[in-house]
């Protein structure tokens, strides 16, 4: 062995035991550091409805060049439609809310189709109710252009069963179809696996139409290729907007707020606001019923027939429809009474409901 290797071995092993004193070193210091005693229950935190209070008044900017932003894509609304007549599904991503341009977007262009709406950032949505909602939808079209009876949906069939009968719906003209809006695809209320492939056989029906928005970076995980390429068959289009997530994020707890004890006037009045006349006109009949009766839920055989006879629903399957929305906007909650009856209940005192009432009125 020649000097040269001996040197290079001693240099090797002066750098090792410089390593190995430099590790014991730190450890010593580390130990040697004083840890906090603060925890993180430690902090004050304020009450939740002070704190959306004021993100209230928070002042909004650059709003004419988002409107200028939104506005612009007005101009691909044609391109979006024919997509969707070609039998694709499309998928908006980008920074910001879209849920004012898809609805924009299907109030423009969509005006001869049949649109349903799934809020994805609910934390819980009840799908059966949707595909029942679609199975009527299309059976109602045949039998408006055949003048024929065929197969009805009901609450008592399952999942896979509406599936089947969506698949089965014959409908003779070809560019017919039903649009499913569905805000945020990748919401709490949608995300498990399970619903997800069954939004993906969905939109694998003929005439199913998918318009999605996502937010969650992960979101494409959901899906597998056939999922994504064979069944959803998604056209991905960018469309930041910059708006500011205001009803998605009215259902979700805030960072570093207590929770309120119960549901704010102001939320409830914004939820109610953005439902149907007819909506509005069911809840305050279940409201004003709570008022003179603050000890009792209303029984739901009770609600309906006072809906019928102020003619606001025509069927038990259209109070259902509002009733599952009350629910997934969690204004309504369901008590089973000590007869057995299931009775309404909203979970907020007498003096919020008067408020909420005044509000929407």
């Amino acid at each position: 062995m020649n000097d040269n290797e001996n040197w290079e071995e001693e240099e090797e092993e002066e750098e090792d035991l410089e390593f190995s004193r430099n590790y014991f070193l730190a450890k010593e210091l580390t130990s040697s550091v004083k840890k906090s005693k603060h925890k993180i229950t430690d902090i004050d935190v304020v009450d939740e409805q002070e704190l959306r209070e004021a993100s209230l008044h928070i002042q909004p900017k650059h709003e004419k060049e988002i409107a200028v932003l939104i506005d612009s894509y007005a101009a691909v609304y044609p391109e979006w439609l024919l997509s969707l007549r070609c039998g694709f599904a499309l998928l908006m991503y980008g920074f910001g809310s879209k849920k004012a341009l898809i609805e924009d977007f299907a109030s423009k262009t969509l005006t001869e189709y049949s649109v349903v709406v799934i809020n994805g950032y609910l934390q819980t949505i009840n799908l059966k109710q949707v595909l029942i909602a679609l199975a009527e939808l299309l059976c109602d079209q045949v039998k408006a252009k055949r003048k024929v009876s065929g197969r009805q949906p009901s609450s008592t069939q399952s999942i896979e069963d509406l599936l089947t009968l969506l698949y089965e719906v014959e409908v003779e003209d070809s560019d017919s179809f039903v649009c499913v809006v569905i805000h945020n695809i990748d919401g709490p209320g949608l995300r498990d696996s399970e619903t997800q492939q069954y939004l993906a056989r969905l939109a694998s029906c003929t005439h199913i139409r998918i318009v999605a928005s996502i937010d969650h970076v992960n979101a494409p995980l959901f899906w597998d290729k056939n999922m994504a390429h064979t069944q959803f068959n998604w056209c991905w289009h960018h469309v930041p907007t910059f708006s500011p997530y205001k009803i998605e994020g009215m259902f979700y707890p805030l960072i570093l707020a207590h929770g309120s004890a119960s549901q704010s006037v102001k939320t409830a009045a914004i939820v109610l606001q953005s439902l149907t006349p007819n909506a509005q006109s069911v809840f305050k009949v279940l409201a004003e019923y709570q008022i003179s009766h603050p000890d009792e839920g209303m029984p739901i055989s009770d609600l309906y027939s006072v809906c019928r006879e102020r003619f606001l629903v025509s069927s038990q399957v259209t109070l259902n429809s509002h009733l599952t929305e009350f629910k997934d906007h969690e204004l309504v909650k369901t008590k089973r009474h000590s007869d057995g009856q299931d009775c309404l209940h909203i979970p907020l005192t007498t003096e919020a409901l008067q408020k909420v009432l005044l509000e929407i009125s």
